[in-house]
């Protein structure tokens, strides 16, 4: 994570992000480019109009424009490639594990996924992932989470501004032997493909997503998902396939094995970290709580 400490240097660093122009960017604002330069220079703030403006065009997390977007900016730590911040540098990195089981996931911010407007967030997250050649459809998320509407959740911030999402997909363990033999890929999975998990003696629950924008929604969707597994008592595999560093760290904290690992497709992605299929089960993530729980 970068820190920044103004308006402007956000601004100037989505730019180069995004690969676009001062005069792009007043064209999305529907600015003179003057005003581009006077925000770029911390000259004057935005509006708060713009401010919403400006969360819908840059995808940056509202928080992280509401502290720099203020007479008296709060500096804040952000990263453009994972869509995440945090308000220090201490703070950037996961807690101990029995933080995640011990939260309590009652919150009004956090529901089932359930209209377009979610879907369209959830999908727009989907294509800043590196290793995401094409993102899967909304039918596949919208019946992802009639099946398993537990942990197919979206989260927001107290503004009611979308902070992140899980999205997991139930299928059978015949189907997910493909993608492990990467004889399919994840991009291929239809709404065909999904099972009612409660028929099946071993399901798997494959992590299409999981993000937060801050430690915090992070955790309250971690433990969404940590809640589910505690209550399911029988054979089950959990798969996920990332390239995220933040999202490396929750598997090693659930104590999960890597299956492989993809560097042909880290070279051709210019990615800082190689995408890995990891997976799990039971009797490891039953470890996992025998280790931590207090």
């Amino acid at each position: 994570m970068k820190k920044y400490s103004s308006i402007g240097a956000l601004l100037i660093d989505f730019r180069e992000f995004s690969k676009i122009s001062q005069a792009d960017l007043a064209s999305k604002f529907d600015v003179d480019i003057r005003t581009i330069i006077r925000w770029e220079k911390n000259e004057t703030l935005l509006k708060p109009d713009k401010e919403e403006e400006m969360v819908d065009i840059t995808f940056i997390p509202y928080q992280v424009i509401r502290n720099l977007n203020a007479p008296v900016s709060i500096p804040t730590y952000y990263d453009f490639n994972v869509r995440r911040y945090s308000l220090s540098n201490i703070s950037k990195e996961l807690p101990d594990p029995n933080w995640i089981i011990d939260i309590h996931t009652e919150t009004n911010r956090l529901r089932t996924i359930k209209y377009n407007s979610d879907l369209e967030e959830i999908l727009r997250y989907s294509k800043l992932q590196q290793h995401v050649i094409k993102p899967i459809s909304k039918e596949v998320i919208l019946k992802a989470t009639e099946l398993l509407p537990e942990i197919n959740q979206i989260i927001f911030d107290t503004s009611g501004y979308y902070s992140g999402h899980l999205v997991f997909l139930p299928i059978s363990k015949r189907f997910y032997n493909k993608i492990r033999k990467r004889t399919i890929t994840e991009n291929d999975i239809t709404v065909n493909d999904l099972i009612d998990y409660r028929k099946y003696k071993n399901p798997v629950f494959y992590s299409y997503n999981m993000s937060g924008d801050c430690n915090e929604n992070f955790f309250y969707l971690a433990a969404c998902l940590i809640h589910f597994l505690k209550k399911f008592k029988r054979d089950y595999t959990y798969a996920s396939y990332t390239s995220r560093n933040d999202s490396y760290h929750i598997n090693a904290l659930l104590g999960v094995f890597i299956v492989w690992e993809d560097k042909v497709l880290q070279k051709e992605i210019h990615s800082l970290a190689p995408p890995r299929l990891y997976e799990s089960n039971h009797a490891i993530f039953q470890n996992f709580l025998n280790k931590h729980l207090i």
